[in-house]
C-alpha cells in the first residue's frame, strides 16, 4: 500500500467513528420526536378526550406511514446516497414534530403523526447503509449497536425532559422545542459528513480481511440498485422481513404504551412517570451496545458470521422471556427491571438483526432491504396497535400483551434460521 493510500486509510479509520457519532445523535433525535406522544398521552387524553381505541389509531397512523417512509427511503437512499437522503428525512420529520403544536384533535394528531412517520422512515435505511459503507463486517454490529443505542438515549432524555417542559410551558411548546433539535443536527450533518473515499475504504477493508466487501465495492460501481421484484424473491430478504415483522411491534409497544401502563396500572402521574422510564431505557442502552459487541467479539475470536450473529440473537431472544410475568410483579422496581431487561434484549437483537442485512446483501442493496424489512415491521406495528387498543378497551389488562412480546423473538429466530441456515450472501443479478 503506498503512502498516500495508507494515509487515506488511517484517516478513514478515525473518521468512521465520527460518522457513527452523527448516526447516534440522529437516532437520539429520532426517538425523542417519536416518543413525545407517548409521554404526553395522559395529558393529551385529558385535554382532547380520546379513547384507548382512538389513541391506538393515532399510533397506527404513524406506523402505517412509517412503513411507507421506510419503503420509499430504502430506495431513495440507494439512489441518492446517504448524505442527501438522510438530510431530507431529518428535515421532514423535524418539521412534522413541530407541527404537532398546531393541532388539537384526534384527526389532526393522526395527520401529523403520518407525516412524522414518512420522515422517520429514512433514519434506519440511511444509517444502516452508511454503516455498511464505512465499517468492515467485523465492526458493523458494534457500530450498529452504538448508533442504535441512540434510541435508548433518546428514550432516556425524553422522559427526563419532556414532561417537565410540558408542565412548565404547555404540551405545544414541548413539541416545538424537541422538533427544532433536528434542524440543528441538519446543519452539523452538512458541515461534517462526506461520502466515503471508495479507494481508501476498500483498501482498509481488504487489509482487515473483509474480501467480500472489497469485491462488492468494485461491483457497486458497475451495478445499480436491484429492484424490489428481485429482492422479494430472495429467502434472505424474507428472513429479514420475518425478523422485523414479529419483533418491531414489541418495541413499539414499549415505546408508545409504557407511559400509559405506568399511569393506568401503577397509578403514576406526569410528575413521577419519568424516573421509571429513564431507568428502563438506561438499561436498554447496555443491551444495544452489548448485543452488537457480543457478535463482533465472536467474529474477532474466529467464529463464522452465521454462528456469531445467531448466538447473539438467541441470547437476546431468551432474555426477553421474563417479561411474560411482569404483570405479577407487585413491586414497581422489580417490574421496571423486568421491562428494562426485555427492552435491552430487544435492542441487542435489533443491532444484530440490522447487521444481517449487510451480511446477506451487497451495499448497493442494503438500503432497499432495510426499507422492505422496516415496512414489514411497521405493518406488524399497525396490526399490533389495533390489538392493543381493543384488548385494553375491552379488558383493561396488559398481561396478554406482555406475553405476546415474550414469545415473539424465539418464534422469529426459528423462522429466520430455517430461511437462512448458513447465512450465505444472496446472489443478485449484476
Amino acid at each position: 500500500m503506498n503512502t498516500v493510500v495508507a494515509g487515506a486509510v488511517r484517516t478513514a479509520s478515525r473518521y468512521r467513528w465520527t460518522v457513527c457519532a452523527l448516526l447516534f445523535f440522529a437516532t437520539v433525535i429520532n426517538y425523542m420526536d417519536r416518543q413525545i406522544l407517548g409521554l404526553l398521552a395522559p395529558m393529551l387524553q385529558h385535554d382532547i378526550g380520546w379513547t384507548q381505541v382512538q389513541y391506538g389509531r393515532i399510533v397506527i397512523a404513524f406506523s402505517a406511514f412509517y412503513a411507507i417512509g421506510l419503503l420509499c427511503f430504502g430506495r431513495i437512499v440507494d439512489w441518492l446516497g446517504t448524505r442527501i437522503s438522510y438530510a431530507l428525512a431529518m428535515f421532514v420529520w423535524s418539521i412534522a414534530a413541530m407541527l404537532h403544536a398546531a393541532v388539537g384533535s384526534v384527526m389532526g394528531f393522526a395527520m401529523v403523526r403520518a407525516l412524522l412517520g414518512i420522515g422517520e422512515g429514512g433514519n434506519f435505511p440511511a444509517a444502516i447503509k452508511t454503516t455498511a459503507e464505512w465499517f468492515p463486517r467485523r465492526e458493523r454490529a458494534l457500530a450498529t449497536g452504538i448508533f442504535n443505542s441512540g434510541a435508548n438515549i433518546g428514550a432516556v432524555f425524553a422522559p427526563a425532559l419532556i414532561p417537565a417542559l410540558a408542565v412548565a410551558f404547555g404540551w405545544r411548546s414541548a413539541f416545538v422545542m424537541v422538533g427544532a433539535i433536528g434542524l440543528v443536527w441538519l446543519v452539523v450533518w452538512f458541515v461534517m459528513y462526506r461520502q466515503p473515499d471508495g479507494r481508501a475504504h476498500d483498501d482498509e477493508i481488504a487489509d482487515e480481511g473483509d474480501e467480500t466487501n472489497a469485491a462488492d465495492a468494485a461491483a457497486h460501481a458497475k451495478a445499480g440498485a436491484p429492484g424490489f421484484k428481485e429482492l422479494i424473491k430472495k429467502r434472505e430478504t424474507w428472513a429479514f422481513i420475518v425478523g422485523k415483522f414479529l419483533t418491531d411491534p414489541v418495541w413499539w409497544f414499549y415505546l408508545f404504551w409504557l407511559p400509559k401502563w405506568l399511569n393506568e396500572s401503577r397509578g403514576m402521574d406526569m410528575q413521577h412517570i419519568g424516573l421509571p422510564l429513564v431507568v428502563i431505557y438506561a438499561i436498554t442502552t447496555i443491551g444495544s451496545i452489548g448485543g452488537g459487541w457480543v457478535s463482533s467479539a465472536l467474529l474477532r475470536a474466529g467464529w463464522t458470521v452465521n454462528a456469531a450473529r445467531k448466538t447473539a440473537m438467541l441470547i437476546c431472544a431468551c432474555a426477553v422471556l421474563p417479561i411474560a410475568f411482569v404483570s405479577q410483579a407487585e413491586n414497581l422496581w422489580v417490574a421496571v427491571a423486568i421491562v428494562g431487561l426485555a427492552a435491552a434484549a430487544h435492542q441487542g437483537w435489533s443491532a444484530n438483526l440490522f447487521t444481517t442485512a449487510s451480511d446477506l446483501f451487497p451495499r448497493r442493496a442494503v438500503g432497499a432491504v432495510v426499507g422492505i424489512g422496516g415496512m414489514a415491521g411497521s405493518i406488524g406495528g399497525v396490526l399490533f396497535s389495533e390489538v392493543i387498543g381493543q384488548v385494553l378497551q375491552r379488558t383493561g389488562h396488559y398481561w396478554v400483551l406482555f406475553a405476546i412480546g415474550a414469545s415473539a423473538y424465539l418464534i422469529a429466530f426459528a423462522i429466520m434460521h430455517m430461511l437462512t441456515p448458513k447465512m450465505k450472501p444472496a446472489k443478485l443479478a449484476a
